[in-house]
């Protein structure tokens, strides 16, 4: 463990939590550098507690992908369910941005923790150094408030110990490596086989009809969770990346009625879903009168005659595309597939 810690690669550094106002920072997209072979990569635990051995699978997936992973102490920390306490988690980040050796910063987990460290967050930092940050499931969260407090592009993708399928790491690759417009996101050929036989793979156009806009969104639980929040999503104009797991459909039903009833889901020009891996009907005796998944989903979103789609290769899987929030894109609900209009990095 002692090659991968870099306290002498990271100054120590108390940050107070202050929070940086909106109107410090211009809102002009901003555009991390490319990644190298080589590059060293940050590794941070923003909100759940992990284990030794999540942390050395970790290491391992970064490792097989080219890159040197690095970490301070702080992540196998212990505060509760917490990878430490939310000044700790906060700092991680702070120092792996204010670190010029470090080219991007992964998450190596999600769970629950990172609204917690929104106000605690070196904003102008990031904005003075700009780099990829990946992450999905909680990282939402910290995701979407980055983005909308400093401009800069952002990844929802897989976090580093489940980079392990070879559609992960081909599709975050030619993302994060690529400094070219108009890449095509296409699903995962093991689903597309699986979705002729399997229900939970199923794929299946809601509306019609293409879609341009500026990609967001992420994990459902933590995008309704910000509801009402300072952090909370601006859907306008914007196609809208929605995944989950684990939520029953009278669940999903509740968060996509609460997004239409703060009229936000109703702004923006597209929706896509991932596939939302047991959020299906239960069992029978749990929920004998449930409705399906794809019903619940059809009779909430039809009627706001948005292109979308449902069942794209994001989420909680072991194959996983890499979407850029802030990146200008175009939904085709018919064919399923994202096209990014512009360059990602730079």
């Amino acid at each position: 463990m002692n090659s991968f810690l870099i306290k002498s690669l990271i100054p120590i550094l108390v940050f107070s939590g202050v929070l940086f106002e909106n109107d410090l920072f211009a809102q002009e997209s901003l555009k991390p550098l490319r990644l190298n072979q080589g590059d060293t990569i940050g590794l941070i635990a923003p909100g759940w507690l992990i284990s030794e051995k999540q942390l050395q699978e970790s290491i391992e997936q970064i490792s097989q992908l080219g890159f040197v992973p690095v970490y301070t102490e702080r992540i196998l920390g212990e505060n509760g369910y917490f990878s430490g306490t939310d000044e700790q988690r906060a700092a991680d980040l702070n120092e792996m941005f204010l670190n010029p050796q470090i080219k991007a910063i992964v998450c190596a987990n999600g769970g629950y923790g990172c609204t917690r460290i929104l106000d605690l967050i070196d904003y102008k930092a990031i904005k003075e150094n700009p780099k990829i940050v990946i992450g999905y499931s909680d990282v939402t969260a910290l995701l979407n408030a980055i983005n909308q407090k400093t401009g800069l592009i952002i990844f929802h993708g897989p976090i580093s110990r489940t980079f392990k399928s070879d559609y992960s790491k081909y599709q975050f690759e030619k993302i994060v490596k690529k400094t070219v417009k108009h890449l095509l996101i296409e699903s995962s050929p093991e689903y597309l086989e699986k979705s002729k036989e399997q229900e939970e793979y199923k794929r299946y156009t809601i509306t019609s009809g293409k879609a341009k806009g500026e990609l967001i969104g992420g994990n459902l639980t933590l995008i309704t969770s910000m509801i009402g929040t300072k952090y909370q999503l601006d859907f306008t104009k914007k196609i809208v990346l929605i995944e989950d797991i684990g939520e029953e459909p009278y669940r999903i039903d509740r968060m996509l009625t609460q997004l239409i009833e703060t009229g936000e889901l109703q702004k923006a020009r597209g929706i896509a879903f991932g596939i939302m891996r047991g959020c299906d009907k239960t069992l029978e005796s749990k929920a004998p009168n449930s409705f399906t998944l794809q019903e619940v989903i059809e009779e909430r979103i039809k009627p706001l005659n948005i292109p979308a789609v449902y069942g794209l290769s994001f989420g909680h899987l072991s194959n996983s595309f890499t979407f850029p929030i802030g990146i200008e894109a175009e939904l085709d609900a018919d064919k399923m597939v994202i096209k990014l209009l512009e360059k990602v990095v730079e």
